[in-house]
């Protein structure tokens, strides 16, 4: 079972997946959020309607009701739903502020309950760990996408290929500390206050 420590990591890998996606939106023209491969695949925008639908179902009266609101149309969020940049940026901040919401809010008591999708009941750990796989998985499509349409701009999200000795070198140069593995990449957003803002 998760405690207060586990939810803080938790809100940090959160954090780390939202910002590769702005980082993502940054890098592309707004006509690319909308590019599809064929008529089958999802555009950049079409995956975050629906991760918008999802946070918004999922983590709305989290412990209280099932995560699966009669309000929800699926189906729908795979429609081609947003059609500007501006709409697209609304639904990505209401969607990751309902989810990180959620989750500053647990207190320890609350970590002992049961919560439902779809009628299967989930400890609060497997409910958030559903997540922390379901929004990654497409994080990635959003990363894949832009970084095919970006092609040589491309600026790398994470170490830049042939920079992995240097990096480690700089890395094992330091003293031993605990850290969260997220930390130097949102510092710098945060030191600014402009995490989930900046897109």
């Amino acid at each position: 079972m998760m405690n207060l420590e586990d939810i803080k990591g938790v809100i940090k890998q959160f954090e780390y997946y939202r910002m590769l996606g702005e980082k993502t939106f940054n890098q592309l023209k707004e006509e690319d959020l909308f590019w599809r491969y064929n008529e089958d695949s999802n555009s950049i925008a079409i995956i975050v309607n629906h991760l918008y639908g999802n946070m918004l179902s999922r983590w709305t009266d989290f412990l209280n009701t099932d995560g699966e609101k009669s309000w929800r149309n699926r189906d729908q969020e795979f429609d081609e739903a947003i059609t500007d940049k501006e709409t697209l940026l609304l639904k990505w901040n209401e969607g990751w502020d309902c989810l990180l919401g959620a989750l500053n809010a647990l207190d320890e008591a609350d970590l002992d309950k049961i919560v439902y999708i779809r009628n299967d009941g989930h400890t609060i750990t497997d409910a958030i760990n559903r997540q922390l796989a379901h929004y990654p998985y497409h994080i990635g499509q959003i990363v894949f996408i832009g970084k095919m349409l970006a092609n040589n701009n491309w600026q790398s999200l994470s170490i830049p290929k042939g920079n992995s000795q240097k990096y480690n070198e700089e890395k094992f140069a330091k003293e031993k500390e605990k850290n969260h593995f997220t930390d130097e990449f949102l510092k710098d957003k945060k030191d600014s206050g402009k995490l989930g803002q900046d897109v």
